[in-house]
């Protein structure tokens, strides 16, 4: 009797571990049946090449990108635009992880849990929410600089244009990829990937915490004779601006004033503000994670606190998270998280997902955001000049990043428009590449031109 008792005991304990395995397998599946359909291990999806030979990439337009002729995947006509949609497109090789092709396989096959990945061969129409042709003029913007340029709708989420470079033809793969400099890093999306020493564009998060934490902020005057001395050391300016209001020194871009207002705050407010801000948060765009920045607030010498309140020190930030920032401050506090995915549809024009609309929590609150954003316009209206974004209501903020003694500094242009029928938010980086407002606002004005005043295919 007790040797059946204990077989009974043993058997409930192997069902308990068989009902546990199962629900296990099928959380997993749910959540990774879709990356498994589209594991380059069914090669009922793959050609010989390894290449997926099953659906089609469009661009929020329609003109396709990418898809299957006779077993074999091919791209864009145009070079150019091959080149300027790679990272979001994807290549043959699979080494570039966050395109299409790689990252969406299982929405280009039309996998889904119920019929699984029966007749995926057909797959299905994958649209991105990027236009080529906004792609295109951002690529030759930077002029075979390495870096960033994206603008995206920061009520909608839909990024509208997204590149990172260097790039490189997927069609005819360079033979010294993997040694050449030129091509450095052209596997990452640096938008997505990377993070950057900010300099001056990170301004903006130390003046919303002025705004908020210094009573006189919106009537004290700073004195900039070049250099400040903080803690035996000296804090350095681009220039000489006398007596300035936080507004002015904001569009000067004073080190010096905004190198004492961050020691005037603390590390412990800076820690605050640039955390709220979202700066060392990861997004997830269509399920992408982005990086998360970094930034040092701990234990700091107050000359190395005035560094990091201008953008320099040991600061980092990913570019995707500060033009979510910029986002925010143009929608009153909060914005769309980004997304690349329009829709999908079946062989037949059905649709087969739907792309919701997600929202951050607070980056900055709503009245500081109106302050801040009147600042950035004026930025323009002073310093940068209007007349370079005719038809727009933009305000920015630029910056120049220094990267080391031996190199070019790197330059920033982030901000947002106010127009009701374009309510865009944007950031530029171009890696090495001088000063902020003259080459980095410059790629802004030739992108965002096109994006607010029309063009003709």
């Amino acid at each position: 009797m007790k040797k059946i008792e204990r077989r009974a005991v043993v058997c409930r304990i192997l069902a308990l571990i068989l009902a546990v395995g199962l629900a296990f397998f099928v959380v997993r599946f749910f959540v990774k049946g879709g990356s498994w359909a589209s594991s380059a291990f069914n090669r009922h999806l793959y050609n010989t090449d390894g290449v997926l030979s099953s659906g089609t990439v469009l661009d929020a337009d329609g003109d396709v990108l990418s898809t299957v002729e006779n077993g074999q995947r091919t791209y864009y006509a145009n070079k150019d635009v091959r080149k300027a949609t790679l990272h979001v497109v994807g290549d043959l090789q699979g080494n570039i992880g966050t395109g299409a092709l790689n990252a969406f396989a299982d929405k280009l096959t039309g996998f889904n849990l119920i019929n699984g990945a029966y007749g995926a061969e057909k797959g299905n129409n994958l649209y991105l929410t990027i236009d080529a042709y906004y792609n295109n003029v951002a690529y030759q913007a930077l002029n075979g600089h390495s870096g960033v340029v994206a603008v995206y709708n920061y009520k909608t989420g839909e990024i509208v244009c997204l590149v990172s470079a260097p790039s490189y033809d997927p069609e005819n793969v360079p033979s010294d990829i993997t040694t050449n400099d030129r091509y450095k890093g052209a596997y990452l999306n640096r938008f997505l990937t990377s993070t950057f020493t900010p300099g001056s564009v990170f301004k903006t998060v130390t003046v919303a915490a002025a705004i908020e934490k210094l009573p006189d902020a919106m009537t004290k005057t700073w004195q900039c004779d070049g250099t400040t001395v903080i803690d035996g050391q000296t804090i350095t300016c681009s220039g000489t601006h006398g007596e300035e209001t936080l507004e002015e020194a904001l569009a000067n871009s004073c080190n010096v004033a905004f190198a004492e207002i961050a020691d005037e705050l603390g590390g412990d407010t800076m820690k605050a503000y640039t955390e709220k801000a979202g700066l060392t948060d990861s997004y997830s765009v269509s399920g992408l994670p982005t990086a998360s920045g970094t930034f040092d607030f701990a234990n700091l010498s107050d000359a190395d606190l005035g560094w990091s309140g201008v953008g320099q020190y040991h600061d980092q930030v990913n570019p995707c998270s500060l033009m979510v920032y910029m986002g925010a401050i143009a929608n009153g506090g909060k914005a769309a998280v980004p997304r690349l995915i329009e829709k999908t549809t079946n062989s037949l024009g059905w649709p087969t997902s739907v792309q919701l609309t997600k929202k951050t929590g607070t980056l900055i609150n709503a009245s500081t955001a109106a302050t801040v954003a009147d600042m950035m316009a004026n930025n323009v209206a002073v310093t940068y000049g209007a007349e370079r974004f005719p038809n727009m209501d933009i305000c920015a903020k630029s910056g120049t990043a220094e990267v080391g003694t031996e190199k070019s500094p790197h330059a920033w242009f982030a901000g947002f428009l106010r127009n009701e029928d374009a309510p865009y938010a944007f950031v530029v980086l171009v890696e090495n590449g001088g000063g902020g407002a003259s080459v980095a606002g410059t790629v802004a004005g030739k992108v965002l031109n096109p994006i607010v005043n029309g063009y003709s295919k």
